[in-house]
């Protein structure tokens, strides 16, 4: 039922209207805007009583997966993600469509536990870069050293600035100077880990799509008259490419259950989400490389869909952490939990 909800991001004119809302502010077309709104997306990780349908984190997957496979714009999956924490007032807007709210993580290029912005007396001082298609926000979750608050796109303080990406989206990057700010309650490091767990959802599904139009490619396109899919040598390309998406899968699936047991240990979750994004990053960067590379000189170009998941994948793989990042933050946490057993 989830994956039904978004057949349109499958229809055959798909790309074509991936194509048609690149390069321009805000960033989402009124169309896709709607559907998220229509279907009650926003609301997925909320409980009933707060007006959401309480599905867990493999549901919350299952859908950001699809949201990769249509190439919607990625921050839906971070507005999924943050809106248990939002308060009553702004839920009811978000969940109508009246507001569009992106959390606004990062502050340093290859760091995104870096944090220096300051919240003190209802107001935050600081930068915050990298806010995927900030110019769609009606407000900003920031995170600061004193914890997170919602600031209104609006306000006095904060100035927006964007980047243009190659995949046609853009950046935005945030100055805050005593900009206005109403602090949040709840576990804004929990969301954060199942924003990244649901990115590497969202690369999952880049890599499904990309698999798939690449096998079709392979079974018409013929070279001495017969289909080049028939050659052993792409072949073997074609199953290295399936093997990493189905590892992918598994290690979603995996980290997924083990979030949603209320009981789990925090850093073997913390482990998990690297491990799990690690992998994500580098296979979506894998497939999709390899994709165009059988597609010849013709996947490069603007005309053929492999490239838009090319172009995309090298934007948003290192988004939440590249992963050499979550290696690292990976290799630190199995180095305190085996200090702890040797001690």
């Amino acid at each position: 039922m989830i994956r039904e909800s978004a057949g349109f991001l499958r229809a055959p004119d798909r790309m074509a209207a991936v194509r048609a809302a690149r390069h321009i502010m805000p960033g989402i077309t009124p169309a896709d805007r709607d559907a998220v709104v229509s279907m009650g997306w926003l609301g997925m990780r909320l409980p009933e009583e707060r007006g959401g349908v309480g599905f867990g984190l493999a549901e919350f997957c299952a859908l950001s997966e699809e949201l990769g496979r249509g190439l919607l714009p990625e921050f839906v999956v971070q507005a999924m993600a943050i809106a248990p924490l939002l308060p009553d007032a702004v839920l009811e807007q978000a969940l109508s469509g009246e507001r569009i709210v992106i959390p606004a993580w990062n502050e340093k290029l290859g760091d995104p536990d870096h944090v220096e912005a300051a919240l003190t007396g209802g107001a935050i001082t600081g930068t915050k870069r990298f806010v995927l298609t900030a110019a769609a926000a009606d407000s900003f979750l920031v995170t600061t050293a004193g914890g997170a608050a919602l600031v209104d796109a609006g306000a006095s303080g904060l100035s927006l600035s964007t980047l243009a990406l190659q995949d046609g989206g853009h950046f935005g990057e945030l100055a805050l100077e005593n900009a206005a700010a109403t602090p949040v309650e709840g576990d804004v490091a929990r969301t954060r880990e199942e924003a990244m767990l649901g990115m590497s959802a969202y690369l999952l599904g880049m890599a499904e799509r990309t698999f798939e139009i690449t096998k079709e490619y392979l079974a018409v396109r013929e070279q001495f008259n017969r289909p080049i899919g028939s050659f052993q040598a792409l072949q073997h390309r074609m199953v290295d490419m399936y093997l990493q998406i189905e590892l992918t899968r598994a290690a979603i699936g995996k980290t997924a259950r083990l979030l949603d047991d209320a009981e789990a240990d925090r850093e073997e979750c913390l482990r998990a989400v690297s491990r799990t994004k690690a992998r994500a990053s580098d296979m979506v960067l894998l497939v999709t490389r390899e994709g165009v590379q059988m597609h010849g000189g013709m996947g490069y170009t603007d005309d053929c869909d492999v490239g838009l998941f090319l172009r995309k994948a090298m934007i948003v793989a290192t988004g939440h952490g590249s992963a050499g990042w979550h290696r690292r933050r990976y290799a630190r946490l199995a180095d305190l939990a085996n200090n702890r057993l040797a001690a």
